[in-house]
């Protein structure tokens, strides 16, 4: 697995920067032994929790103590997502992060994704960095979370 590029969102890279956190998240994506391949989720979650709590980062982190909504990571004021799983799960995961962030609980978040490419590979209808980079551009004035995008493959 590698990490590919980043979309900045609402200067969500710039978050990530102050707090010397850019480096260390997409090195996280920077690992030869994970291959992208098809029934590779697993895998990849798997190494990404493993990177995140060797820093100190929650578990599975619920939004909202009355629902059971949850992200894959939380740490200070910056949440993390990774989804490698159907395009229509991204569009709710932004929409769990767009929460946290209007509810104060979140300065900034970041969404990491599969490459068309990857995503391809991995199965059918898995979401990807690049639909979601237009559908982000779109939807600018709704998902106004301070974002970071990442693509990996």
């Amino acid at each position: 697995m590698n990490f590919i590029e980043a979309y900045n969102h609402h200067n969500g890279q710039m978050e990530w920067q102050k707090r010397d956190l850019f480096e260390w998240l997409t090195d996280v994506f920077e690992a030869p032994g994970v291959e992208i391949i098809r029934g590779a989720t697993s895998s990849i979650r798997g190494h990404v929790r493993e990177q995140f709590d060797e820093q100190g980062w929650s578990g599975e982190a619920g939004i909202d103590p009355n629902h059971d909504l949850t992200i894959f990571s939380m740490k200070g004021d910056l949440a993390f997502q990774i989804q490698t799983g159907n395009i229509s799960r991204a569009f709710y995961d932004l929409l769990k992060l767009q929460y946290l962030y209007v509810a104060k609980k979140i300065n900034a978040a970041a969404l990491a994704v599969p490459s068309s490419y990857a995503a391809t590979t991995l199965g059918s209808n898995i979401a990807s960095y690049e639909r979601l980079c237009k559908e982000l551009q779109l939807f600018s004035r709704v998902i106004s979370v301070p974002l970071l995008l990442i693509s990996f493959e």
